[in-house]
């Protein structure tokens, strides 16, 4: 290691150490271990450009191993990505651009929000997945002007979450060669050496994912790294998996290869120790000698310049494919799928009953007609969500410019790995499963929503009208769940027009999530349903006059409410039936609008929805009722239980008369 490589490693490690004292808080641990080999690639071996850090053929660098965040902020601050001295000596404050964990949107330079371990290895995955895809769509000889790299760092954490595993194995079969993992294998766990709980050869079950396998037996030995990494990159045929040997907190005597130097400050005695040891030139804390500063700048002159290249070899490519060009607009503008909003056969009624989730597998296919960036697919059962694009390939390591993914049973990692192909750029993704197997999808579902990627969830076979399957495939309080995600929007519909009103809210929206929960059963289409659904909730069938009781339902209790009015209205009674397919929309909507719909001065109301009443008390108040679950379901057809768990139009009349 020459004279200004290893200042340049051991400023990451002073200023990780010195944000990590002055906020005394933090994990040292990781970036002390770590810098040599992340300083290796991101000066050498990685494509990026501070001065454009959006720019589309980018290498992009996840760090799945998120509290090591001062690792990242430090490569972020010394390359010139517009993180100041002063933001560093801000880490973990209220407010700063460095948060305890790196959060996508936030702060430039960060490719995805992480944290929970192991979730970073799968969204670098679906990142992974964007590259070969868009590659196969766009490239033509002489012009690969898709052609990047995806690193992603973790250590054993990530390696023990199973979220890893389902990854990686998917990774494997699908010969993702332009996806390089740096394991940061220090052997270290925060309750002690990992021995006490791994043990497992976890080379051996990466070369058994179909991994290309590589291992430094020296974390410090830059050559080595960069040796690791050109042979990572030479591998055109698989995923490769670099194991580093390293030591957590490198560098400070009295931490260095032990739990404590995780997650907590070194103490300003040991920080001073580390300063010694590491031989750092400088007296005064967050001080970063002149010629480290000077080095950075010329590397980042250096990315610059082949970013430059790029840009002649894209304009020459746009020249002489000049419908390729038109193509790639069409992938990445912002405005996607809104011609939709005027067209007619989109929003087509029907005149059958129908199961929503076979309605949105037609709205899918048209969108996808319209839309070619559109992609996605189901943990292994879209001819049951009705998520197959006809037409549109399958996405495999013979065939990336299918478009139709085949996740396998993996609804964790799918999840994650949506995410990666929506933080990629360029793609429209959704991810499909049973609507009860969503409590797998949950974390990264969480994660999609903090991120902001308007990442489709389509989830079928909602309810206990799933049937004979029983309570483990009856999702009760699935709907509760999702719908308690702050930026998360959960569409009920009722029929066709709604189904298309969750579809167009999903594909055109730019920054929140949206999960579409659909029937199994056949649903008939409803009398006053409209593009009114797309503010959430809105009144489908009113009185004349002021209501005595408001019938409040979405899916398929819709229909329910509306037989239920006819019932109680020939009794002389005046019912306003408010159909609530989103609550989360309906709760954007004025103030104005929502006492239009739903008026304070009827404090009657009754809520139908075939799951748990929670959430539904902000509607029904203290003088309403719910018609809802309070158990789990049954095996059964679906007919008899809905009878048996009350949700028959006589007995939510039943229970309007009780008020």
């Amino acid at each position: 290691m020459n004279k200004i490589d290893t200042l340049s490693v051991n400023t990451i490690r002073v200023l990780s150490a010195e944000a990590v004292q002055k906020a005394n808080s933090g994990h040292p641990g990781l970036p002390l271990g770590a810098a040599p080999m992340a300083y290796e690639l991101w000066a050498n071996h990685m494509n990026h450009n501070p001065a454009d850090p959006n720019w589309p053929n980018r290498d992009r660098f996840v760090l799945s191993g998120g509290h090591g965040s001062m690792l990242l902020y430090s490569l972020l601050h010394l390359f010139g990505y517009g993180i100041s001295m002063e933001d560093i000596k801000d880490f973990r404050q209220l407010g700063s651009k460095t948060p305890g964990h790196p959060e996508y949107g936030h702060t430039t330079g960060v490719e995805a929000t992480t944290g929970p371990l192991g979730a970073g290895m799968a969204m670098a995955v679906g990142m992974a997945m964007a590259e070969a895809h868009l590659a196969a769509v766009f490239n033509k000889d002489n012009y690969p002007v898709v052609d990047h790299y995806t690193y992603v760092l973790g250590g054993d954490g990530c390696m023990m979450e199973g979220i890893s595993s389902e990854a990686f194995s998917l990774a494997g079969t699908l010969g993702l060669s332009k996806l390089i993992v740096l394991y940061d294998s220090n052997r270290i766990s925060i309750e002690g050496s990992t021995d006490i709980a791994f043990r497992e050869d976890v080379t051996g079950r990466m070369k058994a994912f179909g991994f290309q396998t590589i291992t430094v037996e020296d974390g410090n030995d830059l050559a080595a790294i960069g040796q690791a990494i050109e042979e990572a990159k030479a591998d055109t045929a698989h995923p490769s998996f670099i194991t580093i040997k390293t030591q957590i907190g490198y560098g400070c005597p009295a931490k260095q290869g032990k739990a404590s130097a995780h997650g907590e400050p070194l103490g300003a005695d040991n920080v001073a120790a580390l300063r010694q040891n590491l031989q750092w030139p400088c007296e005064e804390p967050f001080t970063v000698p002149k010629q480290v500063y000077d080095h950075f700048a010329a590397l980042s002159e250096d990315k610059a310049e082949t970013e430059a290249a790029w840009n002649v070899m894209f304009a020459a490519y746009c020249q002489e494919y000049p419908q390729m060009e038109e193509l790639w607009n069409q992938y990445f503008r912002d405005a996607a799928g809104e011609e939709l909003a005027e067209d007619e056969a989109f929003w087509a009624r029907g005149d059958k009953p129908e199961a929503t989730r076979s309605l949105s597998g037609k709205l899918l296919n048209y969108i996808a007609d319209r839309m070619p960036g559109f992609v996605g697919g189901s943990a292994d059962l879209a001819p049951s969500n009705k998520t197959n694009m006809a037409g549109k390939g399958d996405f495999s390591k013979e065939t990336p410019e299918g478009r139709n993914i085949h996740f396998g049973v993996r609804e964790l990692a799918m999840t994650a790995i949506g995410n990666g192909l929506m933080l990629h750029g360029g793609l429209r993704a959704y991810v499909a499963t049973f609507f009860v197997f969503s409590d797998y999808m949950k974390p990264m579902a969480r994660l999609s929503a903090l991120m902001g990627l308007p990442l489709t969830y389509v989830l079928t076979h909602d309810s206990i009208g799933v049937g004979e399957d029983g309570p483990t495939h009856e999702p009760v309080e699935q709907l509760a769940m999702l719908r308690s995600i702050p930026n998360f929007h959960v569409f009920r519909p009722c029929d066709a027009v709604e189904t298309a009103a969750a579809w167009y809210s999903a594909v055109t929206s730019r920054h929140t999530p949206t999960a579409l929960v659909l029937s199994r059963q056949n649903l008939p289409p409803v009398e006053g349903t409209g593009k009114e659904a797309l503010k959430g909730g809105y009144v489908l069938s009113d009185c004349v006059g002021t209501a005595d009781v408001i019938l409040m339902a979405s899916g398929s209790e819709v229909e329910l409410a509306v037989k239920a009015k006819a019932l109680l209205e020939a009794e002389g009674k005046k019912i306003r039936v408010v159909s609530m397919p989103c609550m989360d929309l309906f709760e954007e909507q004025p103030a104005e609008y929502r006492e239009s719909v739903l008026p304070r001065a009827v404090t009657k109301r009754v809520a139908v929805e075939a799951g748990t009443d929670f959430g539904w008390g902000r509607y029904t108040g203290l003088d309403g009722a719910c018609v809802t679950m309070e158990g789990f379901g049954a095996s059964g057809p679906a007919g008899r239980l809905f009878e048996h768990f009350g949700f028959t139009a006589d007995h939510v009349a039943d229970v309007v008369r009780s008020l």
